[in-house]
């Protein structure tokens, strides 16, 4: 009820007003069963303004730390983060990413909509990264359909660092969806996770038009 109301009523109005964003495709996204969102990450705002240009309610996978601040600023921000379908997980990696993998399975079971990221981070520059194997277990576990959803120029309205977003027009292209069936109980296999995950990335750059390439964006941003 209030992601619906947060949606419909009182943040998606405002944002729709004062930003115009546009959208493209948006009839390539099943209107029932589980679907995977994939696609780019610019700007922490690719969370907020794709799932305002679907019909049906989106769910992403965001670290903890959103859900964990003191005081009434740390309130705030777990409040609206699970109100706007922010499902906290842990990114340490061993056993913490098993548990995200079978979170992000329980909102496919429920044939609901989950949207992540490939790249597994903002990309520091605009340029897409090679994608983490995690989105193919998921797809391949799940069975679920595939979705790309493309954001264009959230960078340029809140870059990295910026505290507020700009006033610019934003936009979401969703590509038609992918199915990975002919995969379906190979989801242990690594080199089928990588091809799966390769052939995820191929597509979201032929939409999106970024210069592609083949290291983690974390690597880059670590340096």
């Amino acid at each position: 009820m209030i992601y619906w109301i947060l949606k419909h009523l009182v943040i998606g109005p405002l944002l729709k007003t004062i930003y115009r964003p546009w959208v493209e495709g948006a009839e390539h996204l099943p209107a029932t069963g589980p679907v995977i969102i994939v696609g780019n990450h610019l700007s922490v705002i690719d969370s907020f303004f794709m799932p305002l240009m679907v019909d049906r309610r989106v769910s992403f996978l965001a670290k903890s730390d959103y859900f964990t601040g003191r005081g009434l600023k740390g309130w705030f921000v777990k409040t609206f983060m699970l109100a706007v379908g922010q499902i906290p997980i842990d990114r340490s990696g061993g056993k913490a990413s098993e548990a995200s993998l079978n979170t992000g399975l329980s909102v496919l079971d429920r044939g609901d909509v989950l949207a992540i990221y490939p790249e597994g981070t903002r990309s520091p520059d605009a340029r897409l990264y090679r994608g983490r194997t995690g989105v193919a277990r998921l797809v391949l576990e799940s069975g679920a359909l595939v979705v790309p959803a493309i954001m264009v120029d959230t960078e340029k309205c809140m870059p990295i660092g910026a505290k507020f977003p700009r006033l610019r027009r934003i936009g979401t292209l969703i590509g038609e969806p992918m199915d990975f069936s002919r995969f379906a109980g190979m989801s242990t296999d690594r080199f089928v996770l990588r091809s799966v995950t390769d052939e995820i990335m191929v597509e979201i750059q032929r939409l999106s038009g970024q210069e592609y390439v083949d290291v983690y964006a974390s690597t880059v941003r670590n340096r």
